[in-house]
């Protein structure tokens, strides 16, 4: 059996390794400490504009190549179906060179079919589970006919107009925001959430709830 010593030099062990957790963000049992800017998030400076001036509109950058986007949309699927009636969430593929943005014109063709939801998840599944090489507009165009869409009017939507002039607004939006890289997510055109700073996607929803919480709040 262990003296008393012992056991005082045990409980203090105890205690600061859950001091260490909390400064790390984290605790134990999934609690976790509350989100620090500069640590788990970064606040814009100054904030920016945003298209939903009645909700709280949260941006999700991401690239349908990237392998960190593929893993947290399980997680931003579950959070959108609890999602509140006052914020928005509005998916903005990311256009870093041109290899994105062809997956980007893919997005907005999906978009202006009507198709999107149905598609957005095995589009991801294909890349990435299929491991199928969707990287022109052939190939992209034949996936799109596999999803039962015509490809006639995939091909005619890809380069319309209404999804050119989205790409450019892409390109504008992400000048305005200034991130490096995705996963991202803007919420409320104020604070910047990166897979990064956050650590796990799971922290990454807690901190997105928080900062919605924080904005409604103010």
């Amino acid at each position: 059996m262990a003296d008393r010593s012992n056991y005082d030099a045990l409980r203090r062990r105890i205690v600061l390794a859950g001091l260490g957790l909390a400064a790390l963000g984290g605790l134990p049992g999934g609690v976790h400490a509350e989100p620090v800017a500069g640590r788990n998030y970064t606040v814009l400076d100054p904030a920016l504009p945003v298209e939903s001036a009645d909700k709280i509109e949260v941006l999700e950058f991401f690239w349908y190549g990237c392998p960190h986007c593929y893993n947290l949309q399980p997680y931003m699927e579950k959070w959108v179906k609890t999602l509140p009636a006052d914020v928005q969430l509005r998916r903005v593929p990311a256009i870093f060179n041109q290899r994105w943005a062809r997956d980007a014109y893919t997005f907005y063709a999906f978009e202006a079919l009507g198709v999107l939801e149905k598609v957005h998840r095995p589009f991801f599944d294909a890349i990435h589970v299929k491991r199928q090489r969707l990287t022109d507009l052939d190939t992209i165009a034949g996936f799109a006919a596999e999803q039962g869409i015509d490809e006639k009017l995939f091909r005619e939507n890809y380069y319309s107009f209404p999804v050119e002039t989205q790409i450019r607004k892409n390109v504008q939006i992400e000048k305005r925001y200034g991130h490096n890289g995705v996963p991202a997510v803007i919420v409320n055109g104020k604070y910047l959430v990166s897979a990064s700073l956050a650590g796990s996607n799971d922290r990454m929803i807690e901190i997105i709830d928080f900062l919605i919480a924080r904005e409604r709040s103010q």
